[in-house]
């Protein structure tokens, strides 16, 4: 079974990676075959060539992660509230989240459902 420090690190990896905009640093976090299905209920993007791409959008657009509270593992799992800011359509705007990393053994997320609606998007 995968630690929790194992797992928090790759949340703490995934999220300062993504302020520096350090795409490679990003993918790094996930596994080759990894599904991202960010919101849930769009299609998962799934491998690492589909996540670049995914990833590369937000970065350009100088999105900025801030964690909300600490990180929650269990089983393979961690969860974690944050925040993302961001300029959308010319305004200051706010996106509050909830991600799920599922693991495999060598610590690699195989898989990311984002949880956040309309109603979890705002002004900043």
């Amino acid at each position: 079974m995968l630690d929790t420090d194992r797992m928090v690190a790759a949340v703490e990896a995934y999220i300062g990676n993504y302020n520096r905009s350090d795409l490679d640093g990003v993918c790094a976090v996930f596994a080759e075959d990894a599904a991202v299905e960010d919101p849930v209920g769009t299609p998962p993007r799934v491998g690492q060539a589909a996540l670049r791409e995914f990833f590369a959008v937000g970065i350009a657009a100088g999105a900025r992660l801030t964690l909300d509270g600490p990180v929650r593992c269990a089983h393979g799992h961690a969860a974690f509230a944050f925040h993302v800011d961001l300029t959308w359509d010319g305004r200051a705007t706010r996106i509050d989240v909830i991600d799920v990393f599922a693991f495999d053994a060598q610590g690699k997320v195989t898989g990311m459902k984002a949880f956040f609606g309309p109603a979890n998007m705002g002004a900043a």
